[in-house]
């Protein structure tokens, strides 16, 4: 009975132990919501000049009083990265005067550079290559574990955020976004 007794004080205490204990940060699960702000992380990117000349890193903070989207893709030079990515340049001189787009994923910058130089692509690519922006959103590919989901966030000028795309087709998502961005004052 004693034996019974100490196995019995022992789960409950391993129970109350358990259940104070920190719960890991899952980082595949969105952390943020419409109206929260963006994190403000510095990334370096390709094709900065467009964005922020004689920079070696860009983020939100820079953008203060614009509208920024910044769609993210799993992998540069990939089939469906591509058509998204080429969506968006075919449509970029329809956007609101004010307006930056930006691309993102893990990419190191050089795979970043190669996927514009082949696609003839208009906006900066974001590399966050140590996920630590892809982490903060929560957006991190729960089956490929170094890659971003393929999410879309509209921020507002203020730096907060309007609107995310969390379910996206690459063919059409560019438009969607587009007339989004147009209803912003």
């Amino acid at each position: 009975m004693l034996r019974f007794a100490a196995v019995a004080a022992l789960a409950v205490s391993c129970t109350l132990v358990s259940s104070r204990a920190p719960v890991a940060a899952d980082d595949t699960m969105l952390k943020v919501k419409e109206g929260d702000a963006f994190p403000n992380v510095a990334l370096a990117a390709a094709q900065i000049d467009k964005v922020k000349k004689d920079a070696k890193t860009v983020s939100i903070a820079d953008f203060k009083g614009k509208v920024v989207v910044v769609f993210f893709y799993p992998a540069a030079l990939t089939k469906g990265c591509t058509k998204e990515s080429c969506g968006f340049t075919d449509i970029s001189k329809s956007f609101p005067e004010g307006v930056v787009v930006l691309g993102a994923s893990a990419d190191p910058v050089a795979k970043q550079q190669e996927f514009i130089d082949k696609e003839k692509l208009s906006m900066p690519l974001l590399a966050d290559t140590d996920l630590k922006l892809i982490k903060e959103l929560g957006i991190l590919n729960p089956k490929g574990g170094k890659t971003p989901q393929r999410v879309t966030f509209v921020v507002d000028k203020d730096g907060k955020i309007a609107k995310i795309y969390d379910k996206v087709d690459a063919n059409k998502h560019p438009k969607d976004v587009l007339e989004f961005v147009k209803t912003l004052k």
